[in-house]
C-alpha cells in the first residue's frame, strides 16, 4: 500500500487546475449599512486594509470575519501576507486585504447595487 504524498504549498489552491476558466464574476452585494458594506466600499475605493486600518475606520476589529462574508458573497478579496515579526513571535504575519480594480470596474458595469441584498 502506498502512502499519500505529503501536502505541498500548492495543494488545495487550485493551481493544478489553472487551465480551467475562472468562475464568472457575479457577486451579491452585502446588506446596506453593515460592516461588510462599509468594507466593500473601502475596497471599491481602492483601499488596502489591515486590521488596524479597519478598526480605526469602523471601531470593529472583525475585518477577517467581514472578508470571509464578502468572499462568501462572491467578492474575490485578495490577501497579501506581510511578515511582521515581534520579539515574542518572530514568525508573525499580518494580512493586508484588497480588491483588484478590475473587479470594481466590473461590479460598477453590472449596474452597481441592482443586486444589493437587504
Amino acid at each position: 500500500m502506498r502512502k499519500a504524498h505529503a501536502p505541498t504549498a500548492t495543494q488545495g489552491t487550485g493551481e493544478q487546475l489553472s487551465f480551467l476558466p475562472p468562475p464568472p464574476f457575479c457577486p451579491s452585494w452585502p446588506t446596506r449599512n453593515t460592516l461588510a458594506d462599509r468594507a466593500l466600499g473601502m475596497f471599491m475605493n481602492g483601499d488596502m486594509l489591515d486590521h488596524p486600518d479597519f478598526e480605526n475606520s469602523t471601531q470593529s476589529w472583525r475585518l477577517g470575519a467581514v472578508v470571509f462574508t464578502l468572499r462568501a458573497l462572491g467578492w474575490p478579496i485578495e490577501t497579501i501576507e506581510i511578515p511582521s515579526p515581534t520579539e515574542q513571535s518572530p514568525d508573525r504575519v499580518i494580512a493586508l486585504y484588497h480588491l483588484d480594480a478590475k473587479f470594481t470596474a466590473q461590479a460598477l458595469a453590472m449596474n452597481g447595487r441592482a443586486t444589493h441584498a437587504g
